[in-house]
Formats: structure tokens, sequence, C-alpha cells
């Protein structure tokens, strides 16, 4: 039967196959670039596919490879995902990646009160995806003991205990609230505040480790008055932001664990009287559209989070495919956005310079 007779119909692998006159697993092999088919043939098969408009059945592939062509994102705690930008923007990148390679995307998960393992046992036991990433890693993270446990391919967004031993994509937050807040002490800033978020996270550790280790290097005190651990989110943010400026000595300059919690932090500099970037400098991190748009304009960290989420699902497609897993660790600079919710006091000294930071990857 001739080409052009099958235009404008669904045709399947059978029909395909009768139209080239040859055998159903000749053409399934061509398809599915193995060896055996000649170079000829193959592209004569896959021409046709093309223009007949040849679309493989997904069960079909899907029992033949044993695999599912599925991998599940999950974070700490879902319902956070859908008030984040951050994660929006790092899920369309992983969903355009996976899309590429024609797997799909799920997002699954609790809350932080719920048992960490149960998603992941689950999906695991019920043989549901081919593998995993896992978003916002603790120190002591349940979910990569399991996996490492099962010998199950994963990559985590974030670093842990046992980053070692399986893959990550990191951003140096130390690297970054060392260089800011350095920066802010050469500015003539003292009284420097942190404000994060659940300890058990490994990015608050490193982001936290940095901000100490320039005060000490400094020859400022540390004040643990300073440091508050109220949370993401706007409301976080504005709580910790209003007991810090309650303080007997309030700060000159507040480092935020990302963007939500910088812009609590400056609604309450705004209601306690103080303008932020001026009496009190304020600064973010993971620079998302809300930061841009902020009043003033928020100074912040910026991570090509799109790239991030494609990087991601490559790797993870990569581990699927065989690739060993400690293969794929890669630690990303951050790059400041200078705004103007900060005040340095030195004009003179431009804030490249003054946190010799490199532009991010991406």
């Amino acid at each position: 039967m001739a080409v052009s007779s099958f235009r404008g119909r669904r045709i399947d692998l059978k029909g395909l196959a009768r139209t080239l006159g040859l055998s159903v697993t000749t053409v399934s092999r061509a398809l599915n670039g193995y060896d055996d088919v000649s170079p000829r043939t193959r592209e004569r098969v896959e021409r046709a596919a093309r223009e007949l408009g040849y679309t493989p059945n997904a069960l079909a592939r899907r029992l033949t490879s044993g695999r599912a062509e599925t991998v599940a994102f999950i974070p700490q705690a879902v319902e956070p995902c859908f008030e984040s930008p951050y994660v929006a923007e790092l899920l369309v990148g992983i969903g355009e990646a996976l899309h590429r390679s024609n797997f799909d995307l799920v997002l699954a998960g609790g809350s932080l009160s719920d048992d960490p393992l149960a998603a992941c046992r689950r999906l695991v036991e019920e043989g549901r995806v081919d593998g995993m990433i896992l978003d916002r890693t603790f120190v002591d993270d349940p979910r990569v003991a399991y996996l490492l446990d099962q010998r199950f391919p994963f990559v985590t967004l974030g670093r842990d205990r046992w980053c070692a031993r399986h893959a990550w994509l990191d951003s140096d937050g130390e690297r970054a609230f060392y260089a800011l807040t350095r920066a802010l002490v050469r500015a003539g800033h003292r009284r420097i505040a942190f404000i994060g978020a659940d300890p058990r996270f490994n990015f608050l550790r490193t982001r936290e480790r940095g901000y100490r280790r320039a005060l000490r290097e400094a020859g400022v005190g540390w004040d643990p008055d300073l440091v508050r651990y109220d949370g993401f989110s706007e409301g976080g943010g504005a709580e910790a932001c209003r007991a810090l400026l309650r303080l007997a000595e309030p700060p000159t300059a507040i480092l935020c664990i990302e963007d939500l919690t910088a812009l609590g932090a400056m609604q309450a500099v705004w209601a306690s009287g103080r303008r932020p970037g001026w009496d009190v400098a304020v600064v973010g991190y993971n620079d998302t559209p809300l930061a841009a748009a902020a009043s003033p304009s928020l100074s912040s960290f910026r991570l090509p989070v799109r790239a991030a989420g494609r990087r991601l699902a490559d790797m993870v497609l990569a581990i699927v495919q065989g690739t060993p897993a400690d293969r794929h660790q890669e630690l990303w600079v951050p790059q400041f956005i200078a705004r103007s919710s900060h005040h340095w006091r030195e004009e003179r000294e431009a804030p490249e310079r003054l946190l010799n930071l490199p532009t991010a990857p991406g």
C-alpha cells in the first residue's frame, strides 16, 4: 500500500511495517536504534514514520523497556510548592528536559508533619517511577538513606551527609552569604541579622556558616539574638523582623534565607517607620520575579533556576540509563543582583567588587 494512502489516518506499528513491506520486528528495532538494522533501512523506517505521523504506543513501549518513563519530584512538603515562584520555575525546567526524552513528571509527597519516606517507599515498591528528584535536603535526610539502600536512581537539589555517594546539584550559599556579610561589614554594618528556617535543611546550615564565618574573620561578635528561624514565608519573615527590630540594638542589615522571607521583612521595616534599603538593608535569595517588582526592589542572589531544573532532569535520566551517580555532582555559584533594598554606605565601592562573585552558570 502506498504511503500517501495513510496520510491523515492513525497508523500503528503493524500498519507501518505493512506499508514498508518489512517485519514488525525490523521496524521496531529500527525505531529503537538497534545496531543490527542497516543505516539505510533505519533511515527509510524513520522517514516513513515521520511522514505518516506514527506515534508509538506508550504502554507497549513501557512493557518492552520495563520502564515507567516517569520521574517523581519529591519536596519535603507539597503545599509550599504552590506558593513558591522558585519551585514553579524549577518544575518548568525539569518538565522541559523530561519531555524531550518522552518522560513524564509527577509531584509526590505530603506535609512536613508526614512521614518523609512515605512517598518514596510507595513509588519504589509499586514501580511507578524510574527515578526521583529530591528537593531541599535535610542534613540527615531519610529519603536519601532509603534510596541509597534501595539502589534506586535519584538526584538531589542540595547536599547532605551522604552526598559523596549520590548525584546532586547545589547552590554555593555558603560562599554567597560569606561574601555578602563580608561586604556589609566593610561597608560599615556591625549589627547584621540572619533570618532562616528549619535548621534541618542543609542549605540553611551552609548559608548560616558563611554568614558566621565572615563575622568571625572580621572580628564582629556573633549575637544569637540576631539569628531567627521563622521560615520561608512572607509572614515568617515579617514576624522575625519585628522581633529583631524590638531589640535594644536592632540590626542595620538582614540576610534572608529566600526572597519571600525578605519581602516579609521589608514589610515589617516599613511598618516600623524605617526605610528598607537605607535604615535597614535587606537581601534575599533565589531572585524570583517578585524581587524586581518589590518596593524598594529587592537585592538577591540569582541562580538560573530553570536551567537547574533541566540539569537535574538530565542527571537523573543519565543515572536511569546506567551512568554512575557520583559522576553527577555540581556546585553552582550564584550571581549577586544589586538593587535598592540595601545601602552599602560606601558608594565608591561597587557591590560586585565587594562581593567578588562570578556570574552564575546556565
